[in-house]
């Protein structure tokens, strides 16, 4: 790919029209759709888009040559996302990129022909996606974030911060599959680890800032940001409560901890975007997702801000600090 080709693509991301606007699909051009979770102007958004762009064109793949991308982003809104999935199904793509929960389940939807490839998706059986992450057996496969036993370490993490801890409030987008697994798993350890827990839906901002207000108000208490679309949108938001109200908050991703956040452990979901251009390949090339088995993370990172933990008045355990893969300042 050229350098003004590729410079063209990365620019209509970060439009969010389609990249070949006004281009007929001729014969041998292969067609893409995108629908990611984030708003167009999302960083986060942005680099894993990039990410994806780079991985196809790594693979061969660059638009108006060979390829044609089309690219809906939801900004964390479900009419939007159910809206966008419609139309790019109706485009009759030859396979769909989906990143996020939110962002799969509508498309499964409305399509049970058209291949699907997700990314940042927890636990894609429980969610209902896939039969099996050996053998998908549908329209869908893809690259899964995590499985929903997640939860009960990112517990254990914030309880090692936080040795005293006692209540834990759990943010959670109650609308996807996702949002209700992670709870329903933090929820069943949490005895174990002598807690209380809590749910927060991160769907509206005043309602996030008032339950967390009420948290604040009581001792030895700590929060939980779970995967999905919302969580991402309203990050800023979430790092400024957490900071505001002097709250030990772990995340799922470390995008969050470069923002202001206190730690976060999951896997690169960057990186993730672009292994999913090796598939989206594949099922470009003739394979079908149902013989293609989910891929699950092989590493996982600890990321830890010292100082937001300053600010907030903890000292990191130096164990903890030893296992960490990223120690910012």
């Amino acid at each position: 790919m050229r350098r003004r080709e590729f410079i063209a693509i990365i620019g209509g991301v970060a439009t969010g029209w389609p990249l070949s606007v006004g281009a007929q699909q001729s014969a041998g051009v292969k067609h893409i759709g995108v629908l990611m979770g984030q708003a167009a102007d999302d960083p986060q958004g942005k680099a894993r888009m990039t990410a994806f762009l780079q991985g196809l064109q790594e693979l061969g793949w660059a638009d108006n040559r060979n390829v044609q991308i089309d690219v809906r982003w939801g900004g964390g809104n479900a009419d939007n996302i159910r809206r966008d999935a419609s139309q790019l199904v109706a485009l009759a793509p030859d396979v769909v990129l989906a990143s996020g929960s939110a962002a799969v389940a509508p498309l499964l939807q409305a399509t049970t022909a058209v291949p699907v490839v997700f990314v940042v998706v927890p636990d894609p059986v429980g969610a209902g996606f896939v039969e099996s992450l050996a053998r998908p057996g549908g329209n869908a496969t893809g690259f899964a974030m995590f499985e929903y036993g997640m939860g009960a370490k990112w517990l254990a993490l914030l309880k090692e911060i936080l040795p005293s801890l006692k209540r834990v409030a759990v943010m959670r987008d109650p609308a996807i599959a996702a949002g209700v697994g992670q709870f329903g798993a933090i929820q069943s350890v949490a005895p174990a680890f002598g807690v209380e827990l809590s749910p927060i839906n991160v769907r509206d901002p005043s309602e996030m800032e008032r339950a967390v207000a009420a948290l604040a108000r009581t001792s030895d208490a700590g929060l939980i940001v779970t995967g999905s679309s919302l969580a991402a949108v309203h990050r800023d938001l979430i790092v400024d409560l957490s900071a505001r109200y002097k709250l030990p908050t772990i995340y799922y991703e470390r995008f969050f901890v470069s923002s202001g956040g206190l730690f976060s452990y999951g896997p690169d979901l960057v990186a993730q975007h672009r292994a999913a251009a090796t598939y989206v390949d594949r099922i470009l090339k003739g394979a079908k997702p149902s013989d293609l088995p989910v891929q699950a993370p092989t590493k996982y990172e600890l990321a830890i801000n010292l100082k937001t933990a300053k600010a907030l008045g903890l000292t990191v355990p130096p164990t903890l600090l030893a296992s960490a893969d990223e120690v910012i300042e």
